[in-house]
């Protein structure tokens, strides 16, 4: 499985940004994906994630009501739509993915792929 992340960018405060992540490869082995963010100097963290088994959304804390996540399973395309940004949200945000298993999904150990990242520049 191959993830192709993109769409990130400078923007202001308040504003709103769509991050893509094309899958390709034998993406029908998956079970959970998900985006997961690193600031400059931070560990990398949970940001959302979603099941392709039942369509499940979780999110972290920080962005709860203001991120959406989603996926189009015809284009093989998972989203990340970034809503009221925050110079806090400033990071380079990386999709991941992982076959079904039991691991909580905010677990970062537990994605078996990851994307190359896109950096996010939010300026107050």
């Amino acid at each position: 499985v191959q993830l192709q992340a993109s769409g990130g960018g400078l923007v202001q405060a308040g504003g709103s940004l769509r991050l893509s992540c094309v899958q390709s490869g034998r993406t029908g082995s998956l079970g959970t994906m998900g985006w997961f963010r690193q600031a400059p100097g931070q560990e990398r963290e949970f940001v959302a994630a979603t099941s392709r088994i039942d369509g499940s959304t979780d999110y972290s804390d920080s962005v709860k009501g203001r991120f959406v996540i989603s996926r189009d399973s015809a284009l093989n395309t998972l989203y990340l739509q970034m809503s009221s940004l925050e110079p806090e949200d400033t990071a380079v945000y990386f999709c991941a993915a992982r076959r079904p298993k039991l691991s909580a999904v905010y677990a970062l150990s537990s994605y078996d792929y990851w994307g190359q990242g896109t950096q996010v520049t939010v300026s107050s």
